[in-house]
């Protein structure tokens, strides 16, 4: 094979690989999206489902939480006090084939009067199983 055709043949690859990355980041704000429509209806089930059954929340101030149940338990509690989700994606990096690391930025705002917004970042990573993305691991903090 001559180097043109190596060439050729890599830069193939590359732009192939390119265009799953921003079809990962495009699905993965798309499952951003189903998550806040979610928990801003109430339907903390549907938030848990999205999780996988091992999973790890880690949230800020709070001990880590394990297990798709307990997760349920964790979003239940925080609905009754937190309202207005908003997730934005920033960066997805592939972590192999079934795996994705996501960086990103989240809003919400209480339900006190007057309500306060509460602002952070997040850091997840996804695992694809049985063709469905599923949060495995889950870390955020607040900008205050």
């Amino acid at each position: 094979m001559s180097r043109i055709a190596i060439f050729a043949f890599c830069l193939g690859l590359f732009a192939a690989s390119a265009s799953a990355f921003a079809q990962d980041k495009e699905t993965i704000q798309k499952l951003n999206d189903r998550f806040t429509a979610a928990f801003n209806r109430g339907d903390v089930a549907a938030v848990a489902a999205m999780y996988a059954e091992d999973a790890y929340l880690l949230p800020a101030g709070a001990d880590m939480v394990q297990g798709r149940q307990a997760i349920e338990t964790f979003w239940r509690q925080a609905a009754q006090q937190l309202g207005d989700a908003k997730l934005m994606t920033r960066d997805v990096q592939p972590l192999g084939g079934r795996a994705a690391r996501e960086i990103g930025t989240f809003s919400f705002k209480t339900k006190a009067q007057p309500p306060e917004e509460m602002v952070g970042k997040y850091v997840v990573v996804w695992r694809k199983a049985g063709g469905q993305w599923r949060l495995a691991t889950d870390i955020w903090n607040l900008n205050k």
